[in-house]
């Protein structure tokens, strides 16, 4: 044997000789260093197991330096493995792996040249004559789908024919293709594209040569955009195209257009900073040509396991008219949007989270990049930031600071109260017994701390931010401490029983007199410490009633249990006449009124009357037992008929007048298998009202009126219904979760709808439906079913407490989507105000999917946000600033409400 062979151990074993004409055919380029015939020295075997080929030292004869495998070597294939002694060649044919030190190869035929050290691969005819099995080489994270290939694997240079390879979005194939190295690719007749089918693109960016640095970037001589295998006339001399597995900062080109009201236009242009892997910033910038401009910065960071969060703060000059004239007008406007969430298991015993939504009251009216009708209906932006620790003792202490700001976007007025301390102290049994349960009055008894403190601040949208901001700043510190018991009476009763001391501390009252130099009573705040305690008593006894109504085991309906759940509860709190004073309200003095220091302090003031009230209260539910005739076991299912159905009122002893208060009744229940929620509320008073509509200590009935008055009423009912519902045929798919964050309510508006899908003018890569319904839009072009869904909400409001009797508020919302057909998604948001007799506001939403390009179409037909948007764009992230959009709006001018 030759000694050049016997540093590999093959196991073989015979088969048919030579390559098939189809293996010739496919290596043109290794025909001229391969002998494909049949050698009298050749030997051809069937392969068993894979084999692990290792050098083994049985010559004396020393090799010649490089033909030594540097590594283990795994070679297998399906029809057989020839061994050319002569030629220094191994072929491996049909389904064939090679494995060599850090690259991995399979293909339809495989020869390995150890005496050069080179693999040549490539494809093999099928039965019919169609070339099969690309080779697919691997080597580390990189996968290259060729033709064919020729590697060496002592310089790691390559050449590849009708290379195929995916990085990160892009896809790229290369009629030749040379490794010169792992850092360097030269690339020649090149396409590169996101579409998924690099073989049938639907568009691909096509240039004659390229250059390829993996993890870096790739760069091109003349490029030329071509669609459905069109050329364009948009190309480029040379083009860079930044490639990394981890984000990399650049510019991002902004967009164009005109408005009559503010001119020309560049939007959202700016600079994309990634900073690691952890947190990111954005940039965005607005310029119009009559001086309005803009700034958005947004962030994102998360840790693993940690917490993550995003902050986004938006700032806009609204400039209209011009100059000098009456119409000039000049506005600033802004909002600081920031979540943070902390990872439930980062740590259990201290918890830290944000959720910050602020600024000018007429930002989301008025913005020139956020288009959210949901944020204008919402008259309250709210903030809250918060951190918690519990303290592992015993008793358990729990502490909280935070901060927390509401806003009333029509009145423009703002609380902020910061900073907060929330303090407590675990209940505490002191009779309870070391081992089993409490029973009784005495062994129940415990009691808790509790403090509170706030410092709070009440101002005005143009005083935000601002040192007057501070001039009237409240401060205060509550103490309770609870004293509670619960037992059972007569067995079926349950009571329980609480006390209640409370003290206030406040760092400024206010004193009131009459003024002779003003001539009317003034009021002066007093800076300075002071407190007052109060104490109150409770009772309440209750119990639950079950009633069940059997009918026969074989009607549709088994069974109806009603529960009932009645009680009765009395409250005692005493009078704190001490805390009261008294002032003159005229010069002479004469006439007196009593008033207390602390009214209008943080906590407020304390009773001055005494107050006995005895409340009653009934709660119903009822369920019914019903045949199931889909269950295989036979059992039946419980169905609720009515969730809730709850009766209350009170009467106060000690009330001079007008002791009793009205019946309030609420019911809410679910029908239609639970996709129609009915909820309704009304309120009933017993006592009559006089001819200016106020209440009178006299009964309705006795006044020659019905048993009691209907003062008020209310139903809301929301119904949701698709194509996936059992009712029309469907089988109902669970909702999937998403991390992404929903627009609507991120800038404040609805989680539905019904006031229409939000658009942000900066990010247009994000589509106007979610997830689900755009996978819907995917199915098969001959799928009969049309994915559909509907959503309806209808509200009235009834009020005659002052025999007014009139409805306030009849209105009807509706929103709904259609996949019309692959790929086309619809969508409508509409709504009619019955009491007003108008169309509310109404969004038209078009979407196609192109595959790896989205086109969407948004149209608001009427109304003050009248409009039209149109975007179409390449998906991936990669090529986001390949895109056309344009947008009509009409001129609308600053609004202040």
């Amino acid at each position: 044997m030759h000694t050049k062979v016997i540093y590999i151990v093959f196991n073989l074993i015979l088969i048919p000789s030579a390559f098939t004409q189809a293996s010739a055919q496919e290596f043109p380029h290794v025909n001229r260093h391969l002998n494909i015939e049949n050698k009298k020295d050749t030997v051809t075997t069937t392969p068993t197991t894979p084999t692990t080929l290792k050098p083994v030292v049985t010559d004396t004869i020393k090799p010649k330096q490089g033909q030594k495998l540097e590594a283990p070597m795994l070679r297998k294939a399906k029809d057989y493995e020839k061994l050319d002694q002569k030629n220094k060649k191994v072929t491996l044919y049909n389904q064939a792996v090679f494995k060599y030190q850090d690259y991995e190869l399979t293909a339809g035929i495989i020869i390995y040249d150890y005496d050069k050290e080179e693999v040549y691969a490539g494809r093999i005819k099928d039965s019919v004559g169609n070339l099969v099995q690309h080779p697919v080489f691997k080597q580390g994270n990189q996968v290259v789908e060729p033709d064919s290939i020729r590697f060496n694997t002592k310089t790691k240079k390559a050449i590849v024919w009708n290379t195929r390879t995916k990085y990160n979005d892009f896809n790229v194939k290369a009629e030749k293709t040379k490794k010169v190295n792992d850092s360097v690719y030269f690339m020649k007749g090149v396409k590169f594209t996101t579409a998924e089918d690099i073989d049938n693109p639907e568009y691909y960016f096509k240039t004659s040569k390229a250059k390829f640095v993996p993890n870096k970037k790739i760069v091109t001589g003349v490029t030329n955009l071509v669609i459905e295998d069109v050329p364009t006339p948009i190309g480029l001399p040379f083009a860079f195209f930044p490639l990394s597995q981890k984000a990399v900062s650049g510019f991002i080109i902004p967009s164009f257009g005109d408005t009559n009201l503010r001119g020309y236009y560049l939007q959202n242009g700016g600079y994309y900073f990634a900073f690691s892997d952890k947190i990111d910033l954005t940039l965005l910038g607005d310029v119009y040509s009559k001086g309005s401009n803009a700034l958005n910065a947004q962030s994102q960071y998360r840790k693993r396991y940690k917490y993550n969060g995003n902050f986004n703060f938006r700032y806009e000059t609204l400039i209209e008219g011009e100059k000098g004239f009456d119409n000039y007008s000049k506005n600033r406007i802004y909002n600081i949007q920031w979540s943070h969430s902390q990872d439930a298991k980062a740590n259990p015993n201290s918890r830290f989270a944000a959720s910050v939504n602020l600024g000018s009251s007429n930002y989301f009216r008025n913005s020139l990049n956020t288009q959210n009708i949901g944020s204008n209906m919402n008259n309250t932006l709210s903030s809250s930031v918060s951190y918690s620790k519990t303290f592992q003792s015993t008793p358990q202490a729990n502490v909280t600071v935070s901060a927390n700001h509401t806003q009333n976007t029509n009145t423009k007025q703002i609380t902020m109260s910061l900073p907060n301390l929330q303090a407590s102290v675990d209940r505490v049994y002191p009779f309870a017994p070391k081992n089993g349960s409490k029973k009784g009055f005495i062994q129940n008894l415990n009691l808790q701390y509790n403090l509170s403190g706030r410092n709070q601040i009440q101002t005005t949208d143009s005083l935000f931010f601002k040192s007057e901001m501070f001039n009237e700043m409240d401060a205060g510190v509550q103490h309770s401490i609870p004293l509670a018991t619960n037992f059972k009476v007569f067995k079926y009763l349950s009571v329980s029983m609480s006390g209640n001391f409370t003290e206030t501390w406040v760092l400024n009252t206010f004193n009131k007199y009459y003024s002779l130099a003003t001539n009317k009573v003034e009021t002066e705040r007093d800076n300075g410490f002071d407190s007052y305690r109060t104490y109150n008593f409770s009772t309440n006894i209750g119990t639950t009633i079950y009633g069940t109504f059997n009918f026969n085991k074989n009607a549709k309906i088994q069974a109806i249990r009603h529960v009932m759940r009645p009680a009765v509860a009395y409250t005692y709190t005493p009078s704190f006449n001490q805390y009261y004073d008294t002032y003159a309200i005229d010069a002479l003095g004469t006439t007196m009124e009593e008033y207390s220091r602390f009214n209008g302090t943080l906590f407020g003031a304390p009773n001055q009357s005494m107050s006995n009230i005895m409340s009653f209260s009934l709660g119903n539910n009822f369920e019914a037992k019903v045949r199931d005739d889909e269950s295989t076991t036979g059992e039946p299912k419980k169905i609720a008929l009515l969730n809730s159905l709850n009766f209350s009122t009170s009467y106060n002893f000690s009330a001079d007048s007008l002791k009793l208060q009205p019946l309030r009744l609420n019911a809410n229940t679910n029908l239609l298998k639970d996709k129609l929620r009915l909820n309704l509320g009304t309120s009933l008073d017993p006592l009559a009202i006089d001819n200016a509509g106020n209440r009178i200590d006299k009964f309705n009935i006795a006044n020659g009126g019905s048993l009691m008055r209907l003062t008020s009423a209310n139903v809301t009912v929301n119904y949701a219904l698709a194509s996936t519902d059992p009712l029309f045929g469907g089988s109902a798919k669970p909702n999937n979760d998403s991390d992404e964050i929903n627009k609507n309510m991120q800038n404040g508006g609805r989680g539905d709808d019904l006031f229409g899908q939000s658009v942000d003018l900066a990010d247009r890569q994000k589509s106007m439906f979610d997830e689900d319904k755009r996978k819907e839009s995917k199915t098969s072009f001959y799928n009969t079913d049309i994915p559909w869904d509907l959503t309806l909400a209808w509200s009235l409001t009834y009020n005659n407490a002052r025999r007014t009797s009139e409805i306030t508020n009849n209105s009807l919302m509706v929103s709904g989507n259609v996949t019309l057909s692959p790929g086309w998604v619809t969508g409508f948001s509409t709504g009619y105000d019955f009491k007003n007799k108008g169309v509310t506001y109404t969004q038209l939403r078009f979407e196609r999917d192109l595959k790896s390009w989205r086109m969407d179409f948004s149209w608001i037909p009427n109304g003050y946000y009248k409009q039209w948007n149109f975007f179409i764009g390449i998906k991936s992230s990669i090529l986001q600033d390949i895109k056309y959009e344009k947008r009509n709006a009409a001129e609308r001018r600053f609004r202040n409400r």
